[in-house]
């Protein structure tokens, strides 16, 4: 190979490492940044407790729900909770308990899958799916819905409910 050919190869070859090298750098100053914030430093023992605390703060959910348990439900949501209907409508923690209380939603069934938890510090993102059956101002409610629900644990060191949200999945060819 002529000098000129290898001189280009090299500085090739140095150019391609250098991107690499870019890109390796890049890469690590984007990811890793995310994933110790999801975990937020929180020791591995501690991740497990607050974990188990959510999944039995869900269930509490789920049984309180059903039975419109609503001194149950007025210790899981905070003050300033909102939720999301699967109609888009905005509700209140007081419209919530409303709604229960006088009957006006009613739940039979709630089978809960796919539930999954994410810590963000003093943050716990949970997403599921579920399968209720129930009715919403004589209107059927019944389907199957994807959900995300927000805790905080607050000041006392209680996990509160701040946020829901959910949506009908709907079946190919099946409308609103």
């Amino acid at each position: 190979m002529p000098a000129a050919q290898i001189t280009l190869f090299k500085l090739l070859c140095r150019r391609r490492l250098y991107v690499l090298a870019l890109l390796t750098v890049f890469f690590a100053l984007t990811l890793l940044p995310c994933f110790a914030f999801q975990h937020s430093g929180m020791p591995r023992t501690q991740r497990h407790e607050s974990h188990h605390e959510i999944f039995q703060l869900e269930d509490e959910w789920r049984t309180a729900v059903l039975k419109a348990d609503i001194p149950a439900l007025d210790a899981l949501l905070a003050d300033d909770y909102i939720s999301i209907t699967a109609g888009g409508a905005l509700q209140s923690k007081e419209q919530t308990l409303d709604s229960l209380r006088s009957g006006a939603t009613h739940f039979t069934s709630i089978e809960i899958s796919d539930r999954r938890v994410r810590f963000y510090g003093t943050t716990a993102l949970v997403t599921s799916k579920a399968v209720v059956s129930g009715k919403h101002a004589g209107d059927d409610l019944s389907g199957s819905y994807r959900y995300t629900r927000v805790y905080v644990k607050n000041a006392q060191g209680d996990w509160k409910i701040v946020s829901f949200e959910t949506s009908r999945i709907h079946l190919p060819g099946e409308s609103d």
